[in-house]
Formats: C-alpha cells, structure tokens, sequence
C-alpha cells in the first residue's frame, strides 16, 4: 500500500473536527515559509558535551515537575502580550 493509500485511509478514518484539526496544520505547513526551510534543514550532527548534556538533563527534568512556562505567561513577562 502506498503512503498517500495509506494517509487516505487515516483520513477516512478521522471525525470532522479532526480532519479539521489535520488540514489547518498541513496548510500551514505547506504555506509557511519558515515552516519549510526547518522542514528542509539539515540534522544537527554535531556532538554535544558534558555541560551541555548536563544542562538539558536538568531542564528535562525541570520540565517534568512542571518548571515549565507557558508561552502566555512568557509573552507577559516579555511585555508582548496582544
């Protein structure tokens, strides 16, 4: 089966609210151009270090016991809320 047989038939498969869900972020992808040029980027192959495994381990786990901050809250901290 092919992959567009196969993502028809996910698509037959979704409710009306998710395939509206799907296609808003598959429109937005093939329409941002940002969106593209991250799709198009190389993989980052560069090795890390210690310190810098050390500090995402710690943001990691930060983030599980819900050190994380929500873009809201960010954006009003920053001064950038709309």
């Amino acid at each position: 089966m092919s992959t567009k047989e196969r993502l028809h038939n996910l698509v037959d498969e979704l409710s009306e609210r998710e395939a509206e869900l799907a296609l808003v972020i598959v429109e937005r992808r093939r329409d941002d151009p940002m969106l593209r040029a991250l799709a198009a980027a190389p993989l980052d192959d560069e090795p890390s270090d210690p310190d810098q495994d050390a500090s995402a381990a710690e943001a990691l786990e930060a983030y599980r016991h819900g050190g994380a901050v929500s873009s809201a809250d960010l954006r009003s901290e920053l001064g950038l809320e709309s």
